[in-house]
């Protein structure tokens, strides 16, 4: 290039850098069927406590091992994923009501234990949707009858049973039908 000859530059403007806002991730729901709210009032139950814990401090986190919309509503569905967890709360929305029915087990699910399970710290419940205030707790009466077990020959036709020494009953019948249920795992959680 010679010195004589007059520069040409091509100036060109800045460029506008585009930031592409991702949207924000979506989280999958807890539940189908119960909310955090839910979670923290079960969560007080478990623990005894006289008032419910805030969202914040709510001790346990509910991992779902078993959905019934996804894995199957058969009784022997619920024996197949459930043996061996303990620490459990199932579930239950009723159909054709605003009911939520539930339970929590402190116990190991023994698939091949048939019978009567001991234990001071189970309980059914019953909440009704929308309306926290309204809620009904039913803990163990008689620790020898908390829990029934089904055998593995009567598994196809029989879920657990929770209705044995009970202070309350939750509900005015216990013919229902179901629309879907769930079992959590309740972990506790760390610091």
């Amino acid at each position: 290039m010679s010195s004589k000859q007059p520069v040409k530059s091509i100036i060109l403007l800045p460029r506008t850098i585009l930031i592409q806002e991702m949207p924000a991730r979506a989280t999958k729901p807890l539940s189908n069927i119960i909310n955090h709210e839910y979670v923290a009032e079960i969560s007080s139950w478990i623990d005894r406590k006289s008032s419910i814990y805030s969202l914040t401090n709510t001790p346990y986190k509910f991992q779902l091992i078993l959905r019934g919309s996804i894995n199957g509503l058969a009784s022997q569905t619920f024996w197949d994923t459930c043996h061996g967890h303990a620490s459990t709360v199932i579930i239950m929305k009723v159909k054709g009501t605003e009911e939520i029915l539930g339970d929590y087990n402190p116990l190991i699910w023994n698939a091949n234990n048939y019978g009567c399970r001991k234990t001071s710290d189970s309980f059914i419940f019953l909440l009704k949707n929308g309306d926290i205030q309204n809620s009904i707790l039913s803990r163990v009466k008689i620790r020898e009858n908390a829990i029934w077990n089904a055998g593995k020959s009567n598994q196809a036709n029989y879920s657990p049973y929770f209705e044995n020494g009970l202070d309350s009953p939750i509900r005015t019948t216990n013919s229902f039908s179901i629309v879907d249920y769930e079992v959590f795992k309740v972990i506790k959680k760390t610091s």
